[in-house]
C-alpha cells in the first residue's frame, strides 16, 4: 500500500496478472511473458515522470484490450483452446478435480429427476408449476454450496428460508375450490416470480456467501448469462435427438412418447440444466471470449425489435384501448433488454475507454425508457379505467422496478460515456439492483395472494 493507503503498483500488477490468467486461452508462462513487457512499459513511464498509479494505468492501455491479447494468443496456440473447450485440465490434480465435481453433479442431476417425476406422479397441473422450481433449484443450490464450502450457518439459512417458501405457498388455498383444476391468477403470479426469488437466493450459494462483494455479484450475473447459452445449445441438441428417437419407434410401430414424456424429459431437462451449470464452471473463460461476440449481434437486433414495439404502442389507438397481450409483450420484450444489458456490462472490461458499442446501449437503454414509459401510461389507464387486480398490480409493479433500473442505468452509462463518471458505477449499479427485484418477487409470492383473496 501507498502512504495515502492506495494500492501499490505489485498489488495492481496481481489484479491484472489474475484478470490475464482468467483468459482460457493465455497460460502462466504466457502471462509471465506480458507481465514482463507490463513492468518494462511501467519502469519506461516511471522514468518519464509518472507516479506508480498513472505508470501502471497508462502501461496496460498501452498493452490493448485483454480481449484482444486473448485472441492473439488463441490463433497462435489454437489447438491448446480448443482441446480445453472439451477436456478437462491437462495437470492431474486438476482433471481429477473436474471429474469429481461432475460426479457430484451427475448425482444431483438425478436427484432433480427425481423431484420432478414424483411431482408428475401427482397428476396436478396446478401444483407442478407452482413446486417445480423448488425441484430443480435446490439440487443447484447444493451443487455450489459443496463446490465452495460454504459455511454451515449461511447454508442452514437457505435451506430454512428454501423451505419456508415451499411450506408457505403450498399451504396458500389456490386450490381450495377446483382442487387439481389449475392455477388461479395469483398462483399464476407465484408460479412464475418463485424461480426469480429462488435464483437470487441460489446467487447466495454461488458467491459462496460472499454476496455483499461486488465482484463476486457480478460473477454471478456473468454465470447466469452464460448458463442460457450453454443450456439453449443443450436443449436444441437434446430436442433433435428425442425427435429423432420418437420417429425411429414410429416407424416400428412403437409409440414412445409415453415413456418420453413420463420418463426421458423429467430426468433430461433438469439434468441438461444442472449440466449447463457444471460446464459454465469449468469452461467460463472461454464463454467469457463469445460473450462479447453475442452481445454485439443481439444489441441492434434488440434496439430494432424495441423500436418496432414502441411503434406498435403508440399506433394501437388511444392508451385506454391498448390489448393486454401486446402490453404483457412489451414487458417480456423489456424483461429482454435488461437481461441483455446485464450480460454486456458483465462480458465488458471495465478499463476500457467507451465507444461506439456503449453508445448503441445507451440508445437502447432509451428506447426501452420510452416503451416503458408508454407502456405504464396505459397500464395505469385501464386500471383507472376498470378497478385493480392482481395481474394489474403485478404488471404495473414490475415496469416501476423496470423503469427504476433503467433510469439508473441511463443515467450512469450517459456520465461515463461522458467522461464524469467510471464504468465501475454502472457496473455496481446493476449488481445492487438485484436486491430489488427479490424483494418485489417476495412480495408477488408472498403478499399478493393473501392481498387478493386467492383469487
Amino acid at each position: 500500500m501507498t502512504e495515502d493507503g492506495r494500492p501499490g503498483v505489485e498489488h495492481q500488477i496481481d489484479q491484472w496478472r489474475a484478470w490475464v490468467l482468467r483468459r482460457e486461452a493465455i497460460t502462466t508462462g504466457d502471462a509471465a511473458e506480458l507481465e514482463d513487457n507490463l513492468r518494462g512499459r511501467i519502469a519506461d513511464l516511471r522514468a518519464a515522470g509518472l507516479d506508480d498509479d498513472e505508470a501502471f494505468l497508462v502501461a496496460v492501455r498501452r498493452m490493448g484490450n485483454l480481449d484482444d491479447v486473448s485472441r492473439e494468443f488463441a490463433r497462435a496456440h489454437s489447438e491448446r483452446l480448443w482441446k480445453q473447450l472439451v477436456l478437462p485440465p491437462s495437470r492431474p490434480s486438476r482433471a481429477d478435480g473436474h471429474w469429481r465435481d461432475l460426479g457430484v453433479l451427475i448425482a444431483l442431476a438425478v436427484g432433480a429427476g427425481i423431484a420432478v417425476r414424483w411431482l408428475l406422479v401427482l397428476e396436478d397441473e396446478g401444483r407442478f408449476a407452482l413446486n417445480v422450481a423448488f425441484a430443480v433449484l435446490p439440487f443447484l443450490a447444493a451443487y455450489f454450496a459443496w463446490s465452495r464450502r460454504l459455511p454451515a450457518r449461511a447454508a442452514g439459512a437457505l435451506a430454512v428460508m428454501a423451505a419456508a417458501l415451499a411450506v408457505v405457498v403450498n399451504l396458500f388455498p389456490f386450490f381450495a375450490d377446483e382442487p387439481g383444476v389449475g392455477l388461479s391468477t395469483t398462483a399464476v403470479l407465484a408460479a412464475t416470480h418463485l424461480p426469480v426469488l429462488l435464483w437470487l437466493l441460489l446467487g447466495v450459494a454461488y458467491t459462496g456467501g460472499a454476496w455483499r462483494e461486488h465482484a463476486r455479484r457480478m460473477d454471478f450475473v456473468r454465470f447466469t448469462g452464460e448458463l442460457v447459452v450453454y443450456f439453449t445449445l443443450l436443449a436444441l441438441g437434446g430436442g433433435l435427438l428425442t425427435g429423432l428417437l420418437l420417429a425411429t419407434f414410429d416407424v416400428v410401430g412403437i409409440d414412445a412418447e409415453p415413456f418420453v414424456q413420463s420418463w426421458l424429459l423429467p430426468f433430461a431437462v433438469p439434468g441438461a440444466f444442472l449440466v449447463a451449470a457444471w460446464l459454465v464452471e469449468a469452461k467460463q473463460s472461454v464463454v467469457e471470449n463469445m460473450a462479447p461476440v453475442l452481445t454485439r449481434v443481439f444489441t441492434p437486433l434488440t434496439l430494432g425489435l424495441l423500436v418496432a414495439a414502441l411503434v406498435a404502442l403508440l399506433a394501437g389507438g388511444p392508451l385506454t384501448a391498448v390489448d393486454r397481450s401486446l402490453l404483457v409483450l412489451m414487458d417480456g420484450i423489456l424483461l429482454l433488454v435488461v437481461a441483455l444489458l446485464l450480460y454486456a456490462i458483465s462480458a465488458r472490461d471495465p478499463i476500457t475507454a467507451g465507444g461506439p458499442f456503449d453508445w448503441l446501449q445507451l440508445g437502447l437503454v432509451v428506447t426501452a425508457l420510452a416503451v416503458d414509459v408508454v407502456a405504464l401510461t396505459a397500464m395505469a389507464s385501464r386500471i383507472a379505467d376498470a378497478g385493480w387486480t392482481a395481474n394489474k398490480a403485478a404488471a404495473l409493479g414490475l415496469n416501476v422496478v423496470l423503469l427504476v433500473h433503467l433510469v439508473g442505468t441511463g443515467w450512469l452509462l450517459w456520465r461515463f460515456l461522458r467522461a464524469h463518471g467510471t464504468f465501475d458505477a454502472v457496473e455496481r449499479w446493476q449488481t445492487r439492483y438485484l436486491v430489488v427485484y427479490a424483494v418485489w418477487a417476495a412480495i408477488v409470492v408472498l403478499v399478493f395472494p393473501p392481498a387478493f383473496s386467492y383469487a
